[in-house]
C-alpha cells in the first residue's frame, strides 16, 4: 500500500463505513498533518501521513469482527447524546468497532459489529441483496390478502419494496410470522406492516447472510473466524 482514499482509510481503520467516513470529511471532522480536509478526492500515506478525527490520532488495526444478539433497550450506534445504553457497551474488546447497519432500540437479535469499514459497506450495499429474516409478532393476524400484497410488492417511500418470503410460525397463529427481505433501510419490516395499519410488537432479526444466532442468549455474543467472515461476504 503507498497511498490510499481517505474515506477508505478512515474505514479500513474502523472508524466508520465509506460512506459514514466521508460525512466525517465534509463535516470537517477530519484532518491530514495537522490540516482540516473536506475533500473527498483527498489520498493518504499510511507510512507517513497523519490522520485524526476530533484530534484523536488513526491508525490502522487488525481487523475484527462479533456476532451479537442485541437485547431490547440498546441504542444501535457507538455514543449517545441521552446516555443510553449502546450495543458497543455489551461487547468486551479495547479496538474500536461500530455497528454494521441499526437495529431499533426496542429490536432484537443479530447484530454484527466490526471496525472493518470495507467488509461494512458489502453487506449493507442495496447491489449485494444481501438477506436478513426476521421474526415478527403482529398486533393481529395477517389475512391472506395482505400476505401477497407484501410479496408482489407495495410502494414505500416511493420506492417499490417486497418481502422476498412470507411465512406463518405457528399453525393457526397469523399474528407470528416470519419475514426475508433484501432490504436494510431503516424500519423497513415495520413500514411494510404499517402500511396495512399492522403494528409490529415485537420485532427480532435471527438472520443476516449466511449467520444466525441460534444458540446464543440475548445480551450475549461471538467472535467470527476467517471462514464464517468469508461465507458471509458471499452469502446471498
Amino acid at each position: 500500500m503507498t497511498t490510499i482514499r481517505l474515506n477508505k482509510y478512515l474505514a479500513e481503520c474502523g472508524v466508520a463505513s465509506r460512506r459514514k467516513s466521508e460525512e466525517l470529511i465534509i463535516s470537517g471532522r477530519v484532518s491530514v498533518n495537522n490540516n482540516i480536509v473536506i475533500d473527498l478526492a483527498t489520498v493518504v500515506d499510511p507510512k507517513k501521513d497523519e490522520v485524526r478525527l476530533d484530534g484523536e490520532k488513526i491508525q490502522m488495526e487488525s481487523k475484527v469482527y462479533f456476532l451479537l444478539n442485541k437485547p431490547k433497550g440498546f441504542i444501535t450506534t457507538t455514543s449517545d447524546e441521552k446516555n443510553r445504553p449502546i450495543v458497543t457497551d455489551l461487547i468486551n474488546t479495547n479496538i474500536k468497532i461500530f455497528p454494521v447497519g441499526r437495529l431499533d432500540f426496542n429490536t432484537t437479535g443479530l447484530l454484527l459489529l466490526t471496525n472493518d469499514g470495507d467488509f461494512a459497506n458489502k453487506l449493507l450495499h442495496p447491489r449485494n441483496k444481501v438477506k436478513r429474516v426476521y421474526h415478527v409478532n403482529l398486533d393481529r393476524p395477517l389475512t391472506v390478502e395482505h400476505k401477497e400484497k407484501l410479496l408482489k410488492g407495495i410502494y414505500l417511500e416511493r420506492r417499490k419494496s417486497r418481502f422476498t418470503s412470507v411465512t406463518f410460525l405457528k399453525r393457526n397463529n397469523y399474528k407470528l410470522v416470519e419475514v426475508e427481505t433484501e432490504e436494510g433501510r431503516n424500519h423497513f419490516v415495520k413500514n411494510m406492516f404499517s402500511t396495512f395499519e399492522y403494528n409490529v410488537k415485537r420485532l427480532e432479526r435471527v438472520r443476516f447472510g449466511s449467520l444466525n444466532i441460534e444458540g446464543l442468549a440475548p445480551g450475549a455474543y461471538k467472535k467470527l473466524n476467517s471462514k464464517q467472515i468469508d461465507e458471509m461476504v458471499n452469502a446471498k
